[in-house]
């Protein structure tokens, strides 16, 4: 079993999520952080937030690449994992993603 912390973030916004974080150990570890104060029936103006943290707490072979779109606003991101554990652990981490999305947004979208 895995220790699960709750933690409260202000996002840059000024909204304020309750976030879970989780520790992803194989031959490399990370920290996952995830949080959303659910839908809200808007965009991103009214809408929900959403936030996602992913740190390398060592051994991950990691790199990530973001890209401006037209309107300034980062436009596109990449992640890049080298090696077998790097799979194992994005893809843990990836589900507690996943699970807290959809336990803290109390409905689910298929």
């Amino acid at each position: 079993m895995f220790e699960i912390k709750e933690k409260q973030k202000v996002l840059p916004d000024g909204t304020r999520l309750t976030t879970f974080t989780r520790e992803v150990i194989s031959s490399n570890a990370i920290e996952v952080e995830v949080g959303t104060n659910g839908f809200k029936g808007g965009n991103a103006k009214h809408g929900s937030r959403t936030y996602i943290r992913i740190r390398d707490l060592g051994g991950t072979d990691m790199f990530v690449k973001t890209a401006y779109g037209r309107n300034g606003n980062t436009g596109e991101v990449e992640f890049f994992l080298g090696g077998d554990c790097e799979l194992e652990t994005i893809i843990r981490a990836l589900k507690f993603v996943v699970k807290v999305l959809e336990d803290e947004s109390a409905e689910v979208v298929n």
